[in-house]
């Protein structure tokens, strides 16, 4: 069985609002039948309390959904609010989707 990965990409500022989106998103994505997501974030640059817990929530739903969730292409802020909130320990992050694509698949083979 083949794995069904989808790309979202992110901007601006993850706060409540977009996060309230993005958990929407996921879920017509996993519902879908996508079983991969990689959240690609090059276009952030900034994220509050209120994004990072949708962050985490998406992941809960995802995994509720025997899916998985990746993240890649983080600037150096959201790096650093994922070290100091050990979230760096929750999301496996990918330097972009390139780095993304060449270590997942060459794991799956």
């Amino acid at each position: 069985m083949s794995s069904k990965i989808k790309t979202i990409e992110l901007c601006g500022m993850l706060d409540g609002i977009k996060g309230n989106e993005l958990r929407r998103q996921i879920t017509d994505i996993l519902a879908d039948g996508t079983d991969i997501l990689l959240i690609d974030m090059k276009e952030v640059n900034f994220i509050n309390s209120s994004g990072l817990g949708s962050l985490v929530s998406a992941m809960q739903v995802v995994r509720n959904a025997n899916a998985k969730l990746f993240v890649c292409s983080v600037n150096d802020q959201v790096r650093m609010l994922f070290e100091l909130t050990k979230m760096d320990r929750i999301f496996q992050t990918f330097v972009d989707q390139d780095d993304f694509n060449r270590q997942f698949f060459t794991a799956k083979q």
